[in-house]
């Protein structure tokens, strides 16, 4: 695992993701979902890391924030060119800058416009996001979820 060129404070490092953190990383996923969107995640742990590697590792550059080179997982983001995919933060590292440096990288990486979807639900998400620059341009429902989403955008 090698460190990405992005300074955060104290002892946070942005890092590639390894296979090693998937376990982890899937568990603080977890965690930080339910809290944002205040509900228990019903799906058996080992359903949700195959779906993470299937779904999420081929289709995405996947980037950790580590507390130390070897400390927890702080926060991971999951992204393309054209999309953020995924973005979580662990519920005790909230509120430090973590997410905008993570949605900083995938803006630079971008292909110059970014869309994620996101539960309505989760108000603090929808207003970190709008607050980052995106735009909502839709709303939507999640079938698997049965919750109403929101569709944004960020352009260059």
């Amino acid at each position: 695992m090698h460190s990405v060129d992005v300074k955060l404070s104290g002892s946070l490092m942005i890092a590639a993701y390894s296979d090693k953190r998937a376990l982890e990383l899937v568990r603080m996923w977890r965690a930080s979902f339910e809290r944002g969107v205040g509900l228990l995640d019903p799906h058996p742990l080992d359903d949700q890391l195959a779906f993470f590697h299937r779904e999420v590792v081929p289709e995405n550059k996947v980037l950790l924030v580590l507390d130390d080179a070897e400390g927890p997982i702080a926060a991971f983001i999951a992204f393309s060119k054209e999309k953020v995919a995924q973005l979580y933060v662990h519920i005790d590292y909230q509120g430090r800058g973590i997410g905008k440096a993570l949605l900083d990288v995938a803006k630079r990486e971008s292909s110059g416009r970014l869309h994620l979807f996101t539960f309505a639900r989760n108000t603090r998400a929808c207003r970190f996001y709008e607050r980052n620059g995106f735009h909502e341009i839709g709303r939507g429902f999640e079938s698997e979820w049965q919750l109403a989403d929101v569709k944004y955008v960020w352009t260059r």
